[in-house]
């Protein structure tokens, strides 16, 4: 099934593009480019139904952000000499830049169009790998993020009557901006696994942190150690998502499919291949139709500045899986997408869909080694969250 009326959907609008902190910044938006250039070379924007939709309006921004912060936003964008730092904006990380808030509610209002979509049932499935914008505060840009779209869609689907809506993250950064909206929220449940808060931004993200009041338990943090690699990178996945998914049977799974864990990303310490990313990619597709109202799923992109070898075969292998339509990891780039990204980065683009990595792991029901330190990481947040839901650690 790849809708519930129709192909699966992906959200898409060349405006996006201008969601730009500038030329020296790691968020180039030519990663989004290049995505939907790879997209369309494998014909999978005719196997998908490809959107646009409306820039999210201050009632539907409402829904997660303060008024004060959204004219900030809207003030800085006007004219960015004026940018509030206290908003977040203005700084190193998301300095302002002409048409943010155009750009920023843009990209939320594809996330919020995906999540009607698949909440009122005219997709099963849909993509926006523009989105995924964690780290967004309610009052605060932050970590590149002005407007938190992942945030605003799980909202959006709160208000029009889920009751069950879980988040998970597979960036290396922990998705802070996600678990701090939905904190004392008990209908949804936030798993974030990460590069350890000691070594990465936001410095958040520890196994204690796990929700407060009534939505104690749920927030579920697994902080993975700096150099983690295919195996233990998916060996944490597996031994904390499908069981608490199980058992909190959501209604909609919404995951964030962040690309900066792979091992060429300047920004981070993973050392994760695109076949595992494209493995934790399908798991989250299976989970969506295991447990999600028969597949309910939306999927985020996130961050990612490898922006030629990596994102875009990342989102390129996410789309094909939620489209039932997966591209072959062996499979050779056609030679007009190549063209491409010569023609837009004078960089030589990489041959194949794939690292040439066979991942595997091990269950965590085949026993775990207490001196080993992934083993410990995912020990400690069993230990923290398993019991909270009335699980076994």
């Amino acid at each position: 099934m790849t809708g519930r009326n129709g192909r699966a959907l992906l959200m898409w609008d060349d405006a996006v593009t201008a969601y730009r902190f500038g030329a020296d910044h790691p968020m180039d938006p030519v990663r989004l480019a290049l995505t939907m250039g790879l997209v369309r070379a494998y014909g999978l924007d005719e196997a998908v139904d490809v959107r646009s939709a409306p820039p999210a309006g201050d009632s539907t921004l409402g829904l997660v952000h303060r008024q004060d912060y959204v004219d900030a936003v809207r003030a800085a964008s006007e004219d960015p000499r004026s940018a509030d730092p206290s908003y977040g904006l203005g700084t190193v990380d998301d300095p302002a830049f002409a048409g943010m808030h155009e750009a920023s509610a843009l990209i939320a209002g594809l996330s919020v169009a995906a999540a009607e979509a698949v909440w009122g049932g005219g997709a099963a499935h849909a993509v926006n790998f523009t989105g995924g914008l964690h780290h967004a505060m309610p009052g605060a840009a932050s970590g590149f993020c002005v407007y938190n779209d992942a945030a605003l869609a799980i909202a959006r689907m709160l208000e029009l009557g889920a009751e069950r809506v879980a988040y998970v993250d597979t960036d290396v950064h922990h998705g802070d901006g996600v678990q701090a909206a939905f904190w004392e929220d008990p209908r949804v449940l936030t798993i974030s696994l990460h590069e350890d808060p000691r070594t990465l931004f936001p410095q958040t993200g520890w196994p204690q942190e796990t929700g407060f009041g009534a939505g104690e338990g749920g927030a579920v943090n697994v902080a993975l150690p700096a150099g983690t690699g295919d195996a233990g990178w998916l060996r944490a996945f597996h031994s904390v998502v499908p069981e608490l998914v199980a058992d909190f049977r959501p209604q909609v799974l919404v995951s964030q499919h962040g690309a900066d864990t792979h091992f060429e990303d300047p920004l981070a310490h993973l050392a994760v291949s695109l076949d595992a990313q494209r493995a934790a990619q399908s798991a989250c597709h299976d989970l969506a139709h295991e447990y999600a109202d028969g597949g309910r799923w939306l999927a985020l992109g996130g961050g990612g500045y490898e922006v030629v070898d990596v994102v875009p075969r990342s989102w390129t292998h996410l789309v094909g899986i939620a489209a039932h339509r997966p591209v072959e990891p062996e499979s050779v780039l056609p030679a007009s997408w190549r063209d491409e990204v010569y023609a837009r980065t004078r960089q030589l683009g990489p041959g194949r869909m794939t690292d040439g990595r066979a991942p595997a792991w091990q269950s965590w029901e085949a026993g775990y080694d207490p001196a080993d330190r992934l083993d410990q990481a995912i020990r400690a947040t069993r230990t923290a969250a398993f019991p909270l839901r009335g699980l076994l650690p």
